[in-house]
């Protein structure tokens, strides 16, 4: 057996046997991990609020080889969502980062993914979930392999510096206004500059700015739909928080 400790976010829980929980975590060094807390809804002692959803957390957990599931020991609690006011937004911007997560492929570990989640994660409060769920889709996409160079048309090769690109759900990259195909979106050259400032800033130092809704909303639905190009998958959470 061996045993593990390290950072880790929880994602989901189950009920699992009479009073274990099945937990999903995304943890730092091996990516996502699925384990069983024993007793967890028995006994408080070893767990307490550090099984809440999207909990960042230090981990204690042992792991036997062949065997899909961990033993969760213990959980000391780094940071909680619950420190802080919540509201229907707050937690469908808290559930998109979970749903990410949980949904990446397989043998996904990157410590990258792991410091982009915490730092969003910090950044998300109530009436300002925007600009930090903008901002995690856009590097996930990144550091994913999935985000299309903008500068350049990927059909003629045309220069789009400065101007807008055209994209499409079922098409790799993005193109001038003459090569764009049948259905393609527009994303304006104001939203390609905001795209920019995504990756050349950081999370924290953007928060200091007012993103209300509606700005740089066609950036992050085009976050969003190459996220789910990626992951093949319609992302839930993102229909529940465009609801709001």
């Amino acid at each position: 057996m061996i045993q593990r400790v390290g950072e880790a976010i929880v994602l989901r829980t189950w009920p699992f046997h009479e009073a274990d929980l099945l937990v999903s975590l995304f943890t730092r060094d091996q990516g996502r991990v699925k384990g069983v807390a024993r007793h967890a809804m028995r006994s408080r002692r070893r767990f307490g609020g550090a099984l809440e959803p999207m909990t960042h957390v230090r981990a204690t957990y042992s792991e036997r080889p062949k065997q899909e599931l961990v033993r969760l020991d213990s959980f000391e609690i780094v940071s909680s969502p619950l420190t802080r006011a919540i509201d229907y937004e707050r937690t469908a911007a808290l559930e998109l980062v979970a749903e990410v997560l949980e949904e990446l492929p397989e043998g996904a570990v990157d410590d990258a993914v792991f410091r982009l989640a915490v730092a969003v994660l910090d950044e998300m409060q109530v009436g300002r979930v925007w600009m930090p769920v903008m901002y995690f889709c856009l590097w996930m996409n990144r550091l994913m392999g999935w985000m299309p160079e903008l500068g350049h048309c990927v059909v003629c090769g045309l220069d789009l510096r400065g101007g807008a690109v055209w994209y499409s759900g079922t098409s790799d990259g993005v193109t001038c206004s003459d090569d764009r195909k049948n259905g393609a979106v527009a994303l304006s050259a104001e939203a390609v500059a905001e795209a920019g400032r995504m990756f050349r800033g950081t999370v924290k130092g953007l928060a200091a700015e007012e993103w209300p809704k509606g700005r740089a909303a066609e950036l992050r639905r085009f976050a969003v739909e190459l996220l789910e190009r990626g992951l093949e998958r319609r992302l839930m959470s993102a229909r529940a928080l465009g609801r709001t």
